[in-house]
């Protein structure tokens, strides 16, 4: 127990310091909190403030954010030529950055990574991820070996403390292929918690469904994959009549896409499990967040430093305006090919100055993602989201999920297009007075085409070659 301590009270210096943190250590509290759990059933009260660390204290925050800041940008100057010249362009001193300043670098975008992808490189790379490709070209983003064996410890020490991965559990992975960095460290979370796990992908969901009936050991408790195609998997079991005494799953994990309130509810009618809203993107692995009960996103501050610029200016959103997720992930958690102030085109809401009373309060956060700020459209009435037509289609009488559909503006007036083949037997009228009862006025169409000709989801990524059901 003492050596125990003292691997506590290092990681937890490393990371205030900001200093590369002894990955074998990390590796080795993972098991310390096992044995601890193992024997009195609880982490104890000085792990909690491990977990906590000094993000309940706004001025220490403050502190700490802005040395990691400038920890950052020396590295990045000294290490990637696509930021030394950044820099460099805009007349700015790296160890001078702070909160406050940091605007003055200009933001980050996906084309950068896209077109100058080597200019970022800061290290030996190890593994490679690929985002989908579902907003715009396809970008590859490397990892070092250190940075593999780093997140899977860090996140398998949180998750083994807050009880959400237990050694008797079987995770089962339904995510794209393209996302090998984070299918590389849920393996290793699994093996370092002691669960196991079982990688499926986007195969067709009849398959993954047949996995995940049953009771026994070979059925998951816990799953990991995207709201579309959470949404074909209800459909499916809806089909086959099963139910939640059909199945053994005590959570499902979904993020990269809008999740709506009555899709969310529906998997947890349908599968007997709680479901997780998260954030995360290949770009600012290891920032992730979470969902609170009063539906902030929350981002770890020590992890990485979460900005919301306004659409127009650029400039920081003012409270309540909508603005685009600017973020960076801090130095000694990102080494390879880390990005500085990367425009993830998320879109959310700046939330109002002034203390949270949410369960999550001590982490900083803003509104719940609203979809793509590209895809924002600006009616007569206002501005409409992504989030806004989503909730109201997914809410439908007897939709299937996910809802394909077109939302344009035409002479200032919203305009939704659906496929005749989803449209079952929807009342226009009715949708219609749906969409004016949440603030939007709205024409409605149907029209003959193939759903995915209106909108493309994750679920479209299906591997469907040589699977057990099409051969």
């Amino acid at each position: 127990m003492f050596d125990a301590g003292i691997r506590q009270f290092r990681l937890a210096w490393a990371m205030v310091l900001g200093r590369p943190i002894n990955v074998r250590s990390a590796e080795k509290l993972v098991a310390d909190a096992l044995a601890t759990l193992a024997e009195f059933g609880s982490p104890g009260e000085d792990v909690e403030q491990l977990l906590r660390g000094a993000s309940a204290d706004p001025q220490m925050r403050t502190d700490l954010t802005n040395k990691a800041v400038r920890r950052t940008a020396k590295r990045l100057a000294a290490k990637s030529a696509f930021y030394a010249e950044q820099f460099k362009a805009a007349g700015i001193d790296p160890a001078t950055l702070d909160i406050d300043n940091i605007t003055a670098v200009p933001v980050t975008t996906k084309t950068d990574l896209v077109k100058r992808a080597d200019d970022f490189l800061c290290s030996e790379p190890f593994l490679a991820s690929r985002t989908t490709g579902t907003t715009g070209r396809p970008a590859e983003v490397w990892y070092s070996a250190y940075e593999e064996r780093l997140w899977p410890a860090l996140v398998a020490l949180s998750q083994i403390l807050r009880g959400n991965v237990r050694t008797t559990d079987l995770m089962q992975f339904n995510v794209s292929s393209r996302a090998t960095g984070t299918s590389y460290a849920e393996m290793q979370v699994a093996r370092l918690a002691g669960a196991a796990i079982r990688m499926v992908g986007l195969v067709p969901p009849a398959e993954t469904l047949d996995l995940m009936t049953g009771t026994d050991a070979s059925a998951p408790t816990l799953m990991v994959t995207y709201p579309s195609y959470l949404g074909r998997l209800i459909t499916e079991a809806r089909e086959r009549g099963l139910g939640p005494d059909d199945f053994r799953l005590r959570a499902i994990n979904v993020g990269s896409e809008v999740l709506s309130p009555a899709l969310a509810k529906a998997a947890a009618d349908t599968f007997g499990a709680r479901i997780n809203d998260g954030y995360g993107m290949t770009e600012l692995t290891p920032m992730a967040g979470a969902i609170c009960r009063q539906q902030h996103l929350h981002i770890d501050s020590s992890i990485g430093l979460v900005e919301v610029c306004d659409l127009e200016t650029g400039e920081r959103a003012e409270p309540g305006a909508l603005g685009t997720i600017v973020a960076t992930p801090f130095y000694p958690y990102r080494e390879c090919m880390p990005l500085f102030r990367y425009d993830t085109r998320d879109l959310v809401r700046r939330l109002p100055d002034g203390p949270l009373d949410c369960e999550m309060a001590n982490v900083p956060a803003t509104s719940h993602v609203l979809g793509k700020a590209d895809h924002v459209l600006r009616t007569a009435d206002g501005v409409v989201t992504p989030r806004d037509v989503i909730e109201v289609l997914d809410a439908l009488p007897g939709v299937q999920w996910p809802v394909r559909h077109r939302a344009t503006v035409v002479d200032g007036k919203l305009r939704i297009e659906l496929p005749r083949s989803q449209s079952g037997d929807w009342d226009r009228a009715d949708v219609i007075a749906r969409f004016a009862a949440a603030g939007m006025d709205t024409d409605l169409d149907i029209v003959d085409v193939d759903g995915r000709e209106l909108r493309r989801y994750r679920c479209d990524l299906t591997e469907s070659s040589f699977t057990r059901r099409t051969a």
